[in-house]
């Protein structure tokens, strides 16, 4: 296993996805996640051949595929998100967990970053939130810069279009272990009929692994081309809600913030 604040971690799990208002589903999917320090992804892909950073490889992770989408520097941006919000990390950790690009291919309906104090303790967390028609949407959940529980528990107003099956409308409640040995992420969507249950459950938890090559190479052979996947899976889902009557919802324009505070 990597020690903590290591630059890249490997953690494998599972992903599930259960809908409560008909027509209901629920899937299940193995799925891979590295969590990368963003200050320090050029070290990550110097000590790996099968992993890195703003190059094509078997693994990597792209500044472009995150945070402002135009390819410069994460650590610059995430810093003045948060001191929008009046948090100051005081050159802390800021890690990101996410799929990687796989073969050069990456769709993640969810990025986390955990955004620490310099004395280690957590400030801040940001839900990157994508949907299939090339949008995204930040929830960043925070206590104006003071410190945040390792079990984190938050709600937002739902801002964003995601499925076209599900009304803008609600409130997410979020649920997050920051990573260690183990991580899960909870994103639960409570629609306004009924805002005490959970229309929507999604989940993800996962176990870390050693994150040299020979684990990246185990994750990516364990859940072949698993990026494509999970875009596959998405409009597999959708067809079928289509196919059993769901109801479609026209997209609405987007947020005029990128990111809800």
């Amino acid at each position: 296993m990597s020690a903590p604040g290591a630059a890249l971690r490997l953690y494998r799990g599972t992903l599930i996805h259960e809908r409560r208002r008909p027509p209901c589903y629920r899937f299940r999917y193995r799925v891979f996640s590295l969590l990368a320090d963003i200050d320090r992804l050029d070290e990550a892909a110097a000590t790996r051949r099968l992993f890195s950073h703003n190059r094509f490889n078997l693994l990597a992770l792209h500044d472009r595929d995150h945070g402002p989408k135009d390819g410069s520097p994460l650590r610059p941006w995430i810093d003045a998100q948060l001191a929008e919000a009046g948090v100051d990390l005081a050159g802390g950790r800021v890690e990101l967990l996410c799929y990687p690009r796989v073969l050069g291919y990456v769709f993640n309906p969810l990025s986390v970053w955990f955004c620490r104090h310099a004395d280690g303790r957590l400030r801040a967390v940001l839900c990157e939130v994508r949907n299939t028609f090339g949008e995204w949407h930040g929830y960043l959940l925070h206590d104006g810069g003071a410190p945040l529980p390792e079990h984190l528990r938050d709600q937002a107003p739902k801002r964003f279009h995601v499925s076209p099956f599900l009304p803008r409308e609600g409130h997410y409640r979020f649920r997050f272990s920051a990573p260690g040995e183990r991580y899960s992420a909870t994103v639960n969507w409570h629609d306004d009929a009924d805002p005490e249950h959970p229309a929507l459950i999604a989940v993800q938890f996962g176990s870390e692994r050693p994150a040299g090559d020979a684990g990246l190479l185990w994750a990516a052979l364990a859940v072949p081309l698993m990026t494509l996947k999970v875009i596959a899976a998405i409009h597999w889902q959708a067809l079928k809600i289509w196919l059993r009557g769901g109801r479609f919802h026209r997209k609405p324009a987007p947020p005029a913030t990128e990111i809800s505070r």
